[in-house]
This record gives structure tokens, C-alpha cells and sequence, in this order.
């Protein structure tokens, strides 16, 4: 092992073989990460409980790592910790359960079987040192309404073991704060619960600064929510969240950041009927601040999502706004959402968050919230100096903006009760209004039979072709060109040619996935655009007819658009 692993890595008894990943020994890890380590590729790694990453070190995991643990086991980076995890298109890193590994054939990670199952191990958390937004009813106690550095939270489903163990805290005031990197990930069947209304999310994230790189994410089964921000403002690019069992992407204390193509398939997990028992609740949801009045205020913009709801799951929203939050939707796809596909639902509704809501001490009431600009600030608990410096998650438009959408067969009656209240569909706006009469936004969709726990009825998406299709194959406007969006002309999460998930994801592994044509274009095959294993003249032909546009398979780079950097990635590729 590079580094050694002070007090964590035990290796098992004659080092035996990981059952399902050929040839991998199986090491334990059964304490603290104090010192730098690796995770390497020829191992697999079992989480014995509760492991973290202490300050001072960082955890580097290979490209194509297999994390299989048990019950119970979880991996947490602590702040002023790094977690450098970079697999590739063609070795993604697995974090599951020893029991999604024993349907792998041969111990290739890219076979396996779904199961409807959570709960079977914990999940992964990061911690930084960002600034959030809590105080008040169920804060720290020395925590302030306006910005502080010294202001921090004690992170949902990690328990302290005693008032100084400071590895549960995340928040601070450093909004560049880096801990590390995040690229092609699969975190599958996690979602420990620790107790009643605290469970673990697939993947939780604490007031992680920008210069974190998270991108090419997929969470597949979890009991509680998919992927959680709590303040910050890391930005998020590429991510897959599927079977959710409660609100898919959530949204609170002050996230200020960006994310784009983004996929939301609301499914099931574990046959239940609430929150943290594998039934889903929202798509979105976004809360402000706690209290509502606290800075920083979430405030953030979403483009190229593709949202999926359950067409009778009464009461599952597409997007939940609380708290004084602030989210721009464009250029995205919003369709088969069983209640509201915007809604405003004020406040949290527990006691421990403040219940404040929008309005809540001078602050913009939910009505004025849509036609205020972006660039105006609030002077409620204000940062001391220059907010545009701490609100850069917009660049233009209104604090709440939905632009350039497609809004798909979404059938109840009160749908679009508050979209039209709030002008979502005036004509400046570019939003398209279908029914399930019109072709659909996306290339293929097949839902399985119904499963059905008390009310809740839910029709589980068992293939998916995600591509762009009908009316979203070409927006009106872009996403800024500004260094992190790619401006791609297409609404939803994938263009009519591409499709970013596949090869390495859960979703594919599982069959769940309609390959693009031409196939997957992995690490191992970038530039095979025919799909015949050969790399030359037939997959140049096709590259050079798709010069200048802006999205398909020719897209080597991933840019947003096909040019001479591709051409170079092909002719590097050449067989």
C-alpha cells in the first residue's frame, strides 16, 4: 500500500479473493484514514462501519476501483481532508454493497442484475469549509443570521461521539475551498439509517468550495435523498440519479453554484411509503436558508436537467421551493409528474428549522422573488462587502427563472397551477407546453409493472433511451459560455446522438439503458464511432460530417461541440 493506512487497512486471512471481482483481494478497512493513502484497482475495499478521512490526509482511489462493504459501513472526508477519486468512462469507481457484487458475472463490473434494495451499506460524504446558511432553531448556538466564517453545522447522519468531535462539521468561510475530486462514480444500493429522520444520502455534500471538482456522478438506489448540498459552491456537471426513496436532488443552507446535465428517473428503491423507506418524494428540492433570513441564501442555476417523474405517485412534486430559495431551471425537460411541477411549499414544516419561510423578516416574498434580478442582494443579514463576489451561481435573468424548457404529460389537474400564476408560459419565456399527444422529448421510454405500497402507486423505468427527442432536440438559447456550462442548443440532459452514461454507470450495467447508435464511446473505444471495435477512415468520415455541431458521439472531448480538438482525440486513437 502507497503511504501505509495508519489503523485502517486490514487485509483478510490469506488474502483471499473478493467473491465477484476476479482476482481482487478483499482489504478491510477498519479505521481512520490519517495518513495519504491509495485505494488501487487490484483490491477490493470493505468499509467496516463508520471510516474517515482525517485533516492532513487525502484518500486517492483508482480508476476503476470496486468499494464493497457491508451493512453499516460509510466513508466520510472530514474538512481540511481530500478525497482524489478519478475513475474514467472506461474504469469507473463502484461504491456498493457486497450483495450488488454477487451478481456480477465473472467479477466484470459491468454486468450485474437491479435489485429493489437500499439500506445495504452507507454512503460517501464530504465536508468543507465553505460558507452556509444556519442559525437559529436547530443551529449552532454561537451560529449568526449574517455571513460568519466562524458558522458551521454538524452533518446529517454522522453521530459525533461526544461536543469536541469536529469530524461531523462542515461550513466555514472559504467559498474556494478544495477537497479534491469526484469523476466518474457509481454509488449504488447505500442509504444506512442511522434513526428515525436521520438517514444517510447517496452522496452528501457540506460546504464544499468551487474549487472541488465533481462531475459524471451516478446514484442508483438509496434509501434517503440522492445527492445532498448544504451551502457551498461547488458546481456539479454529468449526473445520474435513479430510484431515489426520497427527494432526488436536495437543495438547502445556501448553495451557490452551478450544475448541468443532470438525469432524475423517479423510481423506487425499497417497497415502502414515506421518506427513508425507498418510495420517492420530489425531483427538487430547494430550500433558502435556516431561517429563511440567514445569508447565504441558496441561489443557484440548473441547466440541461431531464426530470422523470411517476405519473401516480399523487403528491410527488417535480420541484419544491422553501425557505427564500433561489433556482433558475433552462433549457431542461420536466415530464411525468404525478402533483405540481413547480410548488411552493414556504417552509419545511419542522420545528427544528424555523419554519420561516419566503417574507420572513423583510426578506422577497415568493411572488416578488420571480421578478427581482438576479444582481439584486438582499440587505437582510447581508455579506459585509461586494455580494456579487458570494453570489456568482447566476449571471443573468430573474432569481427564480424557468426558461427554454420542455413540460412533457404532466397530468394533474394541478400541474401547473403556480407555473401559470408565476408566467412560466409567456412567449418570452420559450417554455413548450405537451401532452402526452405530442412526441415525446426523449428518444424511448419503458416503464415495468406496478408496484404498489399503500397509496402510492409507482410504474418503474426499466429502460431509457434519454436522448433528445422531438422538441427538445433544439432550444432556443444556451447556457453561457463562461468556462464551466458547455452552450449546447438542445433541451434535457442529453443531445439526439449522445449519451454520457453510457458504459460505466449502474443504469447500464443493469440493462436499464438504450445504448446510443454506434454504441458506448468508452475510455477504451474513444473515437470507434461506428461501434465496429476499429478505429480509421469509416469513423473519420463521420466525425468530419459532424463538424461544428454541438453535440453526438463525434463530441470526443465533450466541449459542446465537434472540432479539431476531436479530430485530434480520433486520429490519437487511430488502429
Amino acid at each position: 500500500m502507497k503511504n501505509g493506512m495508519t489503523n485502517a487497512i486490514l487485509a483478510l486471512s490469506g488474502v483471499a479473493a473478493f467473491a465477484g471481482t476476479a482476482g481482487a483481494a478483499e482489504i478491510l478497512v477498519t479505521g481512520n484514514i490519517t495518513t495519504s493513502t491509495t485505494f488501487t484497482k487490484n483490491n477490493t475495499y470493505n468499509l467496516q462501519g463508520q471510516v474517515y478521512v482525517l485533516p492532513g490526509a487525502t484518500l486517492t482511489i483508482q480508476a476503476g476501483t470496486v468499494i464493497a462493504s457491508d451493512s453499516g459501513g460509510a466513508l466520510a472526508v472530514t474538512r481540511d481532508a481530500r478525497l482524489v477519486c478519478e475513475g474514467t468512462a472506461d474504469e469507473p469507481v463502484i461504491f456498493t454493497s457486497k450483495q450488488d457484487v454477487a451478481t456480477w458475472t465473472n467479477g466484470d463490473p459491468k454486468t450485474g442484475t437491479w435489485r429493489a434494495a437500499a439500506n445495504e451499506w452507507g454512503n460517501l460524504t464530504i465536508c468543507g469549509r465553505a460558507y452556509i446558511g444556519k442559525y437559529g432553531q436547530g443551529a449552532v448556538a454561537t451560529n449568526t443570521a449574517a455571513p460568519n466564517a466562524g458558522n458551521y453545522a454538524n452533518m446529517e447522519g454522522l453521530v459525533a461521539s461526544g461536543p469536541t468531535d469536529t469530524r461531523t462539521f462542515y461550513g466555514g468561510g472559504n467559498d474556494i475551498d478544495n477537497s479534491g475530486s469526484l469523476r466518474y462514480t457509481s454509488l449504488r444500493y447505500g442509504g444506512k439509517v442511522v434513526g428515525l429522520g436521520n438517514e444517510l444520502n447517496g452522496l452528501s455534500l457540506g460546504g464544499i468550495g468551487k474549487d472541488t471538482d465533481i462531475d459524471h456522478i451516478e446514484i442508483m438506489n438509496n434509501v434517503d435523498d440522492g445527492i445532498e448540498l448544504w451551502g457551498g459552491t461547488v458546481d456539479l456537471k454529468y449526473v445520474s440519479i435513479w430510484n431515489i426513496g426520497d427527494d432526488s436532488f436536495d437543495l438547502d443552507h445556501g448553495w451557490r453554484g452551478r450544475a448541468q446535465f443532470g438525469l432524475i428517473v423517479s423510481g423506487y428503491s425499497i417497497p415502502g411509503a414515506a421518506s427513508g423507506s425507498g418510495f420517492p418524494d420530489s425531483m427538487i428540492e430547494i430550500d433558502g436558508a435556516a431561517k429563511s433570513d440567514a445569508q447565504p441564501v441558496t441561489t443557484c442555476s440548473l441547466f440541461n436537467f431531464t426530470l422523470i417523474g411517476q405519473p401516480f405517485a399523487t403528491g410527488r412534486h417535480a420541484i419544491k421551493f422553501r425557505d427564500n430559495a433561489r433556482m433558475q431551471v433552462r433549457n431542461s425537460i420536466i415530464m411525468d409528474c404525478p402533483a405540481q411541477v413547480i410548488r411552493n411549499d414556504n417552509t419545511d414544516g419542522e420545528a427544528t428549522d424555523g419554519q420561516t419561510g419566503y417574507g420572513f423578516n423583510g426578506t422577497l416574498s415568493w411572488e416578488n422573488t420571480w421578478t427581482t434580478n438576479f444582481n439584486v442582494y438582499s440587505t437582510v443579514n447581508p455579506f459585509p462587502s461586494n455580494p456579487a463576489s458570494f453570489y456568482t451561481g447566476q449571471s443573468d435573468g430573474k432569481l427564480i427563472w424557468f426558461r427554454d424548457n420542455v413540460f412533457y404529460n404532466n397530468t394533474n389537474s394541478a400541474a401547473y397551477t403556480e407555473a401559470n400564476a408565476r408566467g412560466v408560459f409567456t412567449a418570452a419565456n420559450n417554455n413548450v407546453l405537451q401532452t402526452s399527444a405530442d412526441p415525446k422529448p426523449i428518444a424511448a421510454i419503458t416503464r415495468g409493472a406496478n408496484v404498489v405500497s399503500g397509496t402510492l402507486v409507482v410504474q418503474p423505468v426499466i429502460s431509457l433511451d434519454p436522448r433528445a427527442a422531438g422538441s427538445a432536440v433544439t432550444s432556443v438559447g444556451t447556457a453561457p459560455d463562461n468556462g464551466f456550462y458547455s452552450p449546447v442548443q438542445y433541451r434535457g440532459a442529453f443531445g439526439p446522438n449522445d449519451n454520457w452514461l453510457c458504459g460505466w454507470s449502474a443504469a447500464s450495467a443493469f440493462g436499464m439503458l438504450v445504448a446510443p447508435p454506434g454504441g458506448c464511446n468508452t475510455g477504451g473505444v474513444l473515437g470507434d464511432l461506428t461501434g465496429d471495435g476499429i478505429v480509421n477512415g469509416a469513423d473519420l468520415g463521420i466525425l468530419l460530417g459532424d463538424f461544428g455541431a454541438t453535440s453526438g458521439n463525434s463530441d470526443l472531448n465533450r466541449d459542446g461541440i465537434v472540432n479539431g480538438a476531436d479530430l485530434g482525440l480520433l486520429l490519437g486513437a487511430w488502429s
